[in-house]
């Protein structure tokens, strides 16, 4: 099971980039689960310093941006 965290304050682009994941995650057919996180310091754990950030299994693959479902199946297809 794929652990996918989407983290940010909760702005347009955070949920457009959970949305987004979402929609990458279905199309893909994984066995995953879809966390929204705000809180500050777990952002900064794991070295997020420009939300919105994508997080899977632990590693930060995307920061700063909400790429589009497309570019999200790939990074997810890699995991």
């Amino acid at each position: 099971m794929l652990e996918i965290q989407v983290m940010g304050p909760g702005c347009t682009k955070c949920n457009k980039l959970a949305d987004n994941t979402r929609q990458a995650a279905e199309a893909l057919g994984l066995d995953y689960t879809l966390e929204k996180v705000t809180d500050l310091d777990r952002m900064l754990a794991l070295g997020v310093m420009a939300p919105p950030a994508l997080v899977v299994n632990g590693v930060v693959k995307v920061m700063g941006r909400a790429p589009d479902a497309k570019q999200i199946t790939a990074l997810l297809s890699e995991a």
